[in-house]
């Protein structure tokens, strides 16, 4: 359908990415889900296409520039166009202290963190500056990390601070294409990958404690806002947290 909006989620196989693909197919878009393993994209695809999405499943390492060319290649032949990029996958280290940390585990997180999300971008931009009509909006997945650090985080910590280089540079770089970017902050959404903070994690005073965690549904609804404005309109950051996790105030 030549209205049809069309969005690609990145690590859309579980957590955040599953929130947010299913999110935008109740809204309306056709969605391409990427991600590392094809199962999980296959679940959340059977999902959507109940409720009468459009979806294209793609498994791809988001550090592979091959791979990322590849999804690309086959968003531009199924659908010709891609109005919203939600940058999204990314890992997590070892919780281990700075210099523990090995040389390995550092580059994983720079290639996919950092290095997924700009191959991911660049790929956006050059669609969206080529289609027409012209134009997109690309959201990054940033983090509270990318304000203020966990105990023993570095390498996340340092690639979600570059995100918000990244997405000011997007915003600047993409002004003269009419492609808008932006970023959400999430703190503890209800997730996979956010288990342990129930339980207890290690904190600044070296404490270990629970953590409050909120709904995922609220950053769906907070990404979708993001993505329902006009392009000449941009939410630049958002900030989406459980209102008592410890961070403002540093507790």
């Amino acid at each position: 359908m030549k209205d049809q909006k069309v969005a690609l989620v990145t690590g859309a196989g579980s957590g955040i990415g599953k929130a947010i693909a299913l999110a935008l197919m109740e809204a309306g878009y056709s969605v391409v889900l990427a991600g590392r393993r094809r199962e999980p994209l296959d679940t959340v695809a059977a999902q959507g296409q109940a409720l009468g999405a459009q979806t294209l499943v793609v498994p791809t390492d988001v550090s592979d520039p091959a791979a990322v060319e590849h999804l690309y290649t086959l968003i531009q032949r199924q659908f010709g166009r891609l109005d919203v990029l939600f940058n999204n996958a990314g890992v997590f280290a070892r919780t281990v202290s700075l210099e523990e940390l090995s040389y390995e585990e550092w580059k994983t997180a720079v290639n996919v963190n950092l290095t997924g999300m700009f191959l991911c971008t660049q790929g956006a931009f050059r669609l969206m500056r080529d289609q027409n009509p012209r134009g997109g909006r690309i959201i990054n997945n940033g983090s509270i990390s990318a304000h203020a650090p966990r105990p023993q985080a570095v390498s996340y910590t340092t690639t979600k601070h570059a995100i918000t280089g990244l997405t000011k540079a997007t915003s600047l770089d993409g002004r003269k294409y009419d492609i808008a970017c932006g970023q959400i902050d999430i703190g503890n959404a209800a997730s996979e990958m956010t288990e342990a903070m129930g339980k207890g994690v290690l904190q600044a005073d070296g404490s270990t404690r629970p953590e409050p965690i909120m709904d995922v549904s609220h950053v769906a609804k907070a990404v979708l806002y993001m993505a329902s404005l006009p392009l000449d309109a941009n939410v630049q950051f958002m900030t989406v947290m459980a209102t008592k996790m410890p961070y403002i105030g540093r507790g």
